[in-house]
């Protein structure tokens, strides 16, 4: 029984210092952006790591009054495929973490 707590103390360990690591690698997805462009480059739209936009570009042609639709697609997509780069990050740099544990729900 006494090799048990040892081997439990290191797994303690090895927790924290996972969290701690899983900690850093959030934040620095955090600092990534990621671009989603739609209609030729004329719609761009950035995210963070954090799945937030940080910007849009519009090009001036593409502003037109008599198709606002066109424009909000345009955006939609932009911003939808910029949000699914930083999501294919997020798992790929997260996954690492419990690559080869068996938990439930992961």
């Amino acid at each position: 029984m006494r090799g048990m707590g040892n081997n439990m103390q290191g797994m303690m360990k090895q927790m924290q210092k996972m969290q701690k690591q899983m900690a850093e690698a959030q934040e620095e997805l955090g600092t990534k952006h990621f671009e989603g462009v739609a209609g030729g480059g004329m719609v761009k739209v950035t995210v963070s790591g954090h799945k937030e936009v940080v910007n849009v570009v519009l090009d001036e042609t593409v502003v037109d009054p008599e198709d606002i639709e066109m424009l909000q697609d345009l955006i939609v997509i932009a911003t939808n495929e910029a949000m699914k780069k930083a999501e294919e990050t997020t798992n790929s740099t997260m996954g690492q973490f419990t690559k080869g544990l068996n938990l439930p729900g992961m």
